[in-house]
């Protein structure tokens, strides 16, 4: 049986602390050593780092492998990742994500199927979506754009009190689309 180089051990190291180095997972011979109080204890190597750090009962956690010599610390790892990890929970509770959604007109809408699909935009909007409101031209109808056109000006024109248009009135192919964001009332 073959005994597991040492390019192994790192690995399976790496995958187990994901980008941290801790405690027999060091491999520089030589380590810059800050305390748990932030104080530096000088250039010492692996060893005498490791021993000082069982001492105190903490981990030796290198921080800055890419420096000469390599800079360690010695902290409580688990307590470390820990608050990372939640830090990590409030900026993601924190994120606005901004959804786009779809409302689809025709060229020939009727009052009523706008006036609706209007409400649907409107409400869209007042939870902080944007909405994208598109056109689709079958058959014919192409050759007369500007009967398209007019009803997204009409259709930006009734958003205006809740919305304001982030992207003109487009063609892309066989569609026609105008992009909606929310107004920011920061009051």
């Amino acid at each position: 049986m073959p005994k597991p180089c040492i390019r192994d051990t790192i690995w399976r190291w790496i995958t187990i602390s994901k980008d941290m180095y801790v405690n027999d997972g060091i491999r520089a011979r030589e380590l810059r050593i800050i305390d748990q109080n932030g104080e530096q204890l000088g250039v010492k190597t692996r060893f005498e780092a490791l021993e000082i750090a069982a001492n105190v009962n903490l981990d030796l956690v290198l921080v800055a492998p890419q420096a000469k010599p390599p800079v360690a610390r010695i902290m409580d790892y688990g307590k470390f990742k820990f608050e990372n990890q939640k830090k990590d929970r409030e900026t993601r509770k924190n994120q606005k994500i901004i959804v786009l959604k779809e409302v689809r007109l025709s060229p020939t809408i009727d009052e009523h199927d706008f006036q609706t699909k209007l409400r649907n935009a409107i409400k869209f909007l007042e939870k902080g979506d944007k909405v994208k409101a598109s056109i689709r031209f079958k058959g014919r109808a192409i050759t007369h754009k500007e009967i398209g056109q007019r009803v997204l000006d009409r259709f930006a024109e009734a958003c205006t009190e809740v919305a304001t248009v982030e992207q003109k009135p487009k063609m892309e192919g066989r569609s026609m689309f105008l992009i909606l964001q929310p107004k920011n009332e920061k009051k």
